[in-house]
Parts: C-alpha cells; sequence; structure tokens
C-alpha cells in the first residue's frame, strides 16, 4: 500500500482506551481470546501511527476490525484514513459505523457532521449536531455552526431558535436581537422584528442608541410621527446625542423640512462632540445633493467655514474643501492657500504638500519649491517625490551639486516596487547633470541605470546616443539606442539628427543625409549645432556648394567657433 499523508485524529489515545476498555467489558460482543487479539492489533495500529508507519497502521487497523466488528473506534480511526485517501464513500461508511456502535460519543458525532459539511450534505450534518448538542447545550461553537447550517438553507425559523440557544448560553445582547430582527423581515415579520427590539429597548432603558434604533426602524417603515417623537425623548435626556441628532435630520430630509435640515446641520458641524467622519459625511452630502450649477456653492463652502473655526486634528476636511473649490474651478491660488493651511495643520500631509508644489512649478519659484521639499523629507523620509522636486528645482536654478546631493539621497530610498517612470526621471537628470559637469563615465552609469527601469525612456537614449557620438565612443551602441528614438517618433528633428550625425561619424554618409534631409522636412528652424551638422554631412558627400550654405546659416545663428569659420575658410570638413 502506497504511503499518504495521516490527518491529525480529533480522538485523543486516551479516548482510544477507554473505549477498548469499555468493549472489553461486553462479553457477549467476543470471546475473551479475540478481544485481547483485537486489543492487541488495534493497539498496535496506533502505535505505527505514531510513528508515522502509515500504511503498517492502516493493515494493522483494518485486521482489528475483522477480529472485532463491534469496535466503534476502529471504524473512526479507519474513516480518517478514507479521508486521506479521498475515499469519500469508505470514510462514510466508517463514521457513520462508529456512531452506530457508539451514539453517546461527542467526538464522533462531530467528525462525522464535519464529513457531511465537506460533502455538502446539510440536512445529514444537521442531524449530526442536533444530536451532538442534546449532550453539549452550553458548547457556542456547536450552536454557531447550527446557525450557519440553518442559514445555508435559508431556514430562518430555525435560525431563530437557534439564536435563542444563544440567549440561554450567554444571555441577550444587541447582536443578537439585530440578527432576529433582520431574520424577522426577510419572514415578513414585522410585528415580531418591532416586538424584538421594543424588547432591547426594555431590557436597556438608559442605554439611548437603543432608543435611536428604535426610532430609525419606525421611521423606516412610515411611521413618521412615532419615529420623531422617540428621537425628541432621546434629545430631552442628551441633548447633544450625535445618533438622535443624525437621526432627525433624516426625519427632517423624509419629510422635506429643508430649514430645520439646515439648521440642524450647520448645529451638527459647529459641534465639538461631532466626530470628524460624520461631518465629512454631511458636507459631502451637501456637495453631492447641491445643484449642478454651483448655484449654491456659497452655502455649501460657509458650511465648510463653520466647520473651519474649530481647532483640526488633521487636514482631511480642509483637503474635501481644496477638492470642493477645484471642482468649482476656483482661483489656484485660493486652492493653494488651503494646501497651506492643511500643511500647517497636519506637516507630514503628503497630499497636500505635493498638490501644493504641482501647482506653483509653473511659476518657476524653484526657491518655494526646495522650502516645501526641505521639511517633507524629514516628515516622509522614504517619499521620493520631495527628493525629485527639490533637485529638479536645483538644477533649474544651476545649482547642481545641490542637486546632485538631493538625487542621490532620492536614489537612496528606491524599493523593488518603487515607480519605473519616477526612478528613470532621477537618473535621467543626473546623468544630466553629471555630463555637464564632464564626469561622462558617471553620466552613463547613470543613463544605464535609467534604461534599466525605463528602457523605452526616449529622451534619454536619445541623448545618451549623442553624448556617445561626440566622443567617438560605442557607436555600435549609440546607433541601436537612436534608431529606437526615431522608430519611437520618425518626425522628431532633434532624433534624426542625432541619428544623422552617428552615421556620420560611422563613416556612413549616404545614411546620415537621408536621415539629416529628413529632420530638415520636418523643421525648418534647426539650431546651430544642428545646421552645422547638415553642412558637415554634406560636405562629406561632395555637395560643398549645399556645405557652405548651411555652415553660413550656422555661422548666422550665433555659432562663432573657429572650427566653423575653418571649414567655411577651407570649403571642407574638418574633424577637429
Amino acid at each position: 500500500m502506497t504511503k499518504y499523508l495521516r490527518l491529525k485524529n480529533v480522538l485523543s489515545r486516551a479516548t482510544v482506551l477507554t473505549t477498548v476498555l469499555f468493549f472489553s467489558t461486553v462479553a457477549n460482543a467476543v470471546s475473551q481470546d479475540s478481544l485481547l487479539r483485537y486489543k492487541y492489533f488495534f493497539l498496535e495500529g496506533i502505535r505505527q501511527q505514531e510513528m508515522g508507519n502509515i500504511s503498517a497502521s492502516f493493515d494493522l487497523l483494518r485486521h482489528a476490525r475483522d477480529i472485532n466488528p463491534s469496535a466503534p473506534e476502529v471504524y473512526y480511526e479507519l474513516a480518517g484514513y478514507y479521508v486521506d485517501m479521498k475515499d469519500n464513500k469508505m470514510a462514510r461508511l466508517n463514521f457513520e459505523r462508529a456512531v452506530e456502535l457508539n451514539p453517546d460519543n461527542s467526538t464522533y458525532q462531530e467528525r462525522l457532521g464535519q464529513f457531511y459539511i465537506t460533502q455538502k450534505e446539510y440536512d445529514k450534518a444537521i442531524a449530526a449536531y442536533e444530536r451532538l448538542y442534546v449532550s453539549n447545550k452550553a458548547r457556542q461553537d456547536i450552536i454557531q455552526i447550527l446557525f450557519q447550517l440553518y442559514g445555508a438553507q435559508s431556514n430562518y425559523k430555525k435560525m431563530i431558535e437557534t439564536l435563542e440557544r444563544f440567549e440561554l448560553v450567554e444571555g441577550g445582547n444587541e447582536q443578537i436581537s439585530l440578527t432576529k430582527m433582520q431574520l424577522y423581515e426577510q419572514m415578513g415579520e414585522k410585528r415580531k422584528e418591532y416586538e424584538e427590539l421594543q424588547s432591547l429597548v426594555n431590557k436597556h432603558p438608559l442605554e439611548l442608541n437603543y432608543r435611536v434604533m428604535l426610532g430609525n426602524w419606525l421611521l423606516q417603515n412610515n411611521r413618521k410621527k412615532e419615529a420623531f417623537a422617540v428621537y425628541k425623548s432621546v434629545l430631552k435626556e442628551e441633548p447633544e446625542n450625535v445618533a438622535a441628532q443624525l437621526s432627525l435630520l433624516d426625519y427632517y430630509r423624509e419629510t422635506k423640512n429643508i430649514k430645520m435640515e439646515e439648521d440642524l446641520t450647520v448645529s451638527l458641524l459647529k459641534s465639538r462632540k461631532t466626530d470628524k467622519e460624520t461631518k465629512m459625511t454631511l458636507l459631502r452630502h451637501a456637495i453631492i445633493n447641491g445643484r449642478s450649477d454651483g448655484s449654491d456653492s456659497v452655502s455649501i463652502l460657509q458650511l465648510f467655514d463653520k466647520v473651519l473655526t474649530l481647532p483640526q486634528q488633521d487636514a482631511d476636511i480642509i483637503m474635501l474643501k481644496a477638492a470642493y473649490m477645484s471642482l468649482l474651478k476656483a482661483p489656484q491660488e485660493s486652492i493653494n492657500r488651503l494646501y497651506e493651511q492643511a500643511i500647517a495643520v497636519e506637516p507630514e500631509n503628503l497630499r497636500a504638500r505635493i498638490a501644493l508644489i504641482q501647482s506653483i512649478w509653473d511659476s518657476k519659484d524653484y526657491d518655494r519649491i526646495i522650502e516645501l521639499c526641505k521639511p517633507a523629507q524629514e516628515y516622509n523620509p522614504e517619499e521620493m517625490a520631495f527628493y525629485y522636486f527639490q533637485g529638479l528645482a536645483q538644477y533649474q536654478k544651476r545649482d547642481n551639486e545641490a542637486a546632485l546631493v538631493t538625487l542621490r539621497k532620492g536614489i537612496s530610498q528606491i524599493k523593488k516596487d518603487s515607480n519605473p517612470d519616477f526612478v528613470a526621471d532621477f537618473y535621467a537628470i543626473m546623468g544630466e547633470i553629471l555630463h555637464e559637469k564632464g564626469l561622462d563615465n558617471d553620466a552613463f552609469a547613470a543613463f544605464d541605470s535609467c534604461l534599466q527601469w525605463k528602457p523605452d525612456n526616449v529622451e534619454v537614449l536619445n541623448n545618451y546616443a549623442y553624448y556617445l557620438s561626440v566622443l567617438g565612443k560605442d557607436l555600435d551602441k549609440a546607433e541601436r539606442m537612436s534608431y529606437k528614438t526615431i522608430k519611437a517618433n520618425p518626425t522628431s528633428s532633434t532624433f534624426l539628427d542625432t541619428y544623422a550625425w552617428i552615421l556620420f561619424q560611422q563613416q556612413r554618409y549616404d545614411e546620415a543625409k537621408n536621415y539629416i534631409e529628413q529632420a530638415i522636412k520636418n523643421n525648418s528652424e534647426l539650431n546651430d549645432v544642428v545646421v552645422e551638422h547638415v553642412g558637415d554631412i554634406f560636405s562629406m558627400t561632395g555637395n560643398v556648394e549645399k556645405a557652405l550654405e548651411y555652415w553660413q546659416r550656422a555661422l548666422q545663428k550665433g555659432n562663432n567657433s573657429e572650427l566653423l569659420k575653418r571649414k567655411i575658410q577651407l570649403r571642407k570638413y574638418i574633424a577637429k
């Protein structure tokens, strides 16, 4: 017999031995000799099982069963093996036989019930657990399983009876009452549903929230006057009871009493006892139910102002107001003031600070951006955006040394799940700075890192390829990178010029001429460097007049290099 995994048996070994001893007293079951032989093989089967000798154990237990077919414990043990072998038919027969022979054994009953559940035989599972419940009425887990089994059959009546068993064990509570109410609702038993809730209120006369629940039920069932009376009785005892006020607010909405609804909304928003989440819900309700043309925006903004007169623990309500003002297309300066207010209340608020930075970026107020980013790195050191914006701002100010320091700090925060586009931008900017500093090897390493994160970054592919071509290094690599850019954007004069210049450096002059002409076609206003390249290419393809024309244009565009002047003077291309 092949070995297989053996599940842990819930029957303790002490129980097994006790059962064996019990059956030893049954004189008419088997002969004394057979009983001794049975006990030997059964216990040896258990011992082999404990040692992990599964096949041997299974064979010994089957032999024990053949010796004493009236022993329930051996059927129970064998049933577990058949479960492991996924032989459900034999598992069922053995579990059922064990229970038949010893119906008072709770372990057998429970395991049989569990087996029926795995087979989705809920009627049989219910019968097993009901038998189990008779001798285990204090076990809440059994009651819970029965509740779920009756639920699987949508047997609401039995579910309620099962909940009443819970109440006998642990007494009534809110959750049980609410569940019973839901079941009565499913059954269409409105009267019983109401009586259950009323009973909860009567049992807990000092618990005002139960009375509010009663009022809510009355309101939902169109008994508005009774609901109103309940809410008022609660508020008489506790005037600032938020739950009662919110329910009363629903009542005013139901009865179309707009004036009272507005007054109560303002009262709730101004109250220190109303929690922030409730206030935000009220404000969202006002926004959602506001007129689509925004004509009531003034009154809604006034609601925000009433809330914000109180000290704020965080920036959530301020940010909600900023979002609403953005929806209204309010002036950006007024929205930015809200972002600043949010940061003052909650300096570590990411959304407010990033939104403010992005908003003022177009103004090119780089000092302000740096000022916003620096403290943010203390509050949120893992957020790469603040290193990015600060480094970029410093780069725009031509403070390259400071920009490098900032960007390197940002790179130290890179993780496997970091945004590839974001990481690529870090390395791209670093590469440009390092190139400007004349540190080409470091620049190229940065570009390589950029392309590992974003292989299709065409700007970096173009610049990297061009820098290599100027140095006359790795021209094959440069050509491959540059070709990717013109495949991605075949009309870019910048990309076409780079590719043409690399071909020129590879002495592929005719091909270079073809691509440089495409660059001219797509952009007649080329810069002085590109115009000089055009002249160089025409020169090396034998068109001296065209070469002189473009060299002269480059000179007119401000290219005053001595090398260019010598080309014009000598009427030929000079490399250096």
